[in-house]
């Protein structure tokens, strides 16, 4: 690395010593992960669809590499171009969200993915990151304008990503988006009444959700009581999880993940616990509480409440979406159809957790007051958020 010393005035140099290094190189473990576990998982998966066995490890290698180069290009964005890019980006995934409610691809009978060539998108992914990032500019704005409406704007768009997502119906998201979104109004000053108020409310609608949509009364049910229903999925991955034990079987020696449809998707972590063991699961489960817990910790020190607001936000979403996959594998919650960041297959969630991790790497990095993309200013004059790099 001598020649991204501190004497190395290029673009290149300045963006490695500003980044949250440790948190980039738990990116790159994930990724790692990600390639290990799609070579173990997805053969099978592939056969018995009738497909090539390398058609799943093909594209999701395509996927992992364009997701890196997303970190790296979205991590070297100024404040302004974080902005600029969460505005746009929410903008085009609203409106392919509104897609596909009339032209999607019905599957167990959600409608969330738009059909392109060679793969399908989930927009819905996309809304996680870009919602965050605008919310927590709209609610930190009344500091800067007096009587600026932040709040009823953020409401007003939550109110329309609430109706999109019970429309197509993905409640997970809508779960996961909504948590962020109050944990985003607690951090901005928003009471613990209020607060409370909205977790009821949550509460309150995913009692609805269980009334209204099938599909969640019988994961809920299935849950609760495990003689109602197909428990396949969930009673295969705690063997899997049985069969590896401490150390794990070895890699390619898996047997019960061949048994697993969903093995090198919502169950991947399954497949982790059969081949390498109980340890590495653990490992796995450090990196993602390594990038969570280091990420709030640096925002203890953050004065610029934009920042403080939108990194929050960003990182609560991309822990809870990797709790919720492995709490399912593991049983511990109801199953729910989330990817596990970086490692399940999957190209819209590669990507979108791509944008989380970037976003979180730009808003945390060390400034002297030039950013490296998207204009030379990073927070007004008078912000306290300048800091010098240690």
């Amino acid at each position: 690395m001598s020649n991204l010393s501190r004497i190395n005035t290029s673009n290149a140099a300045k963006w490695w010593r500003s980044i949250d290094r440790v948190t980039l190189i738990c990116v790159g473990i994930l990724i790692g992960f990600g390639y290990i576990l799609m070579l173990a998982a997805s053969p099978a998966v592939a056969v018995r669809i009738g497909a090539s066995r390398d058609m799943f490890i093909f594209k999701q290698v395509c996927f992992l590499l364009l997701a890196l180069v997303i970190v790296i290009v979205t991590s070297r964005l100024s404040l302004r171009g974080v902005r600029l890019t969460a505005w746009i980006g929410f903008a085009l995934a609203l409106g392919a969200t509104f897609l596909t409610l009339v032209h999607g691809i019905e599957i167990k009978g959600a409608r969330r993915w738009i059909a392109l060539p060679m793969m399908s998108v989930q927009p819905s992914e996309f809304l996680k990151p870009f919602f965050a990032v605008i919310t927590a500019w709209l609610l930190t704005q009344r500091s800067v304008k007096t009587h600026f409406p932040g709040m009823i704007i953020a409401l007003g768009l939550f109110g329309i990503v609430l109706f999109l997502l019970k429309s197509q119906p993905d409640i997970g998201m809508l779960s996961v988006i909504t948590t962020v979104f109050l944990a985003q109004l607690f951090l901005d000053g928003m009471s613990l009444f209020l607060v409370g108020a909205g977790v009821a409310s949550m509460v309150a609608a995913f009692v609805g959700a269980y009334m209204v949509f099938p599909h969640v009364r019988s994961r809920v049910e299935r849950f609760l009581h495990p003689a109602v229903g197909d428990h396949y999925q969930i009673d295969t991955a705690l063997r899997a999880f049985g069969n590896g034990g401490l150390l794990g079987r070895g890699p390619g020696e898996g047997r019960v993940k061949d048994l697993l449809p969903d093995a090198h998707a919502d169950f991947v972590f399954a497949v982790a616990g059969e081949e390498f063991g109980m340890l590495i699961c653990l490992f796995i489960i450090g990196v993602f509480a390594t990038i969570v817990i280091r990420t709030l910790l640096r925002l203890l020190h953050e004065k610029d409440p934009f920042i403080a607001v939108a990194t929050a936000g960003l990182v609560t979403g991309f822990g809870l979406q990797a709790f919720v996959n492995m709490g399912s594998t593991l049983h511990l919650i109801p199953t729910k159809g989330m990817t596990l960041p970086f490692i399940s297959y999957g190209g819209s969630s590669a990507m979108s957790v791509a944008l989380t991790i970037g976003m979180v790497l730009a808003l945390t990095r060390n400034r002297v007051g030039d950013d490296l993309l998207f204009g030379s200013v990073s927070s007004p004059p008078s912000s306290p958020s300048q800091k010098v790099p240690s």
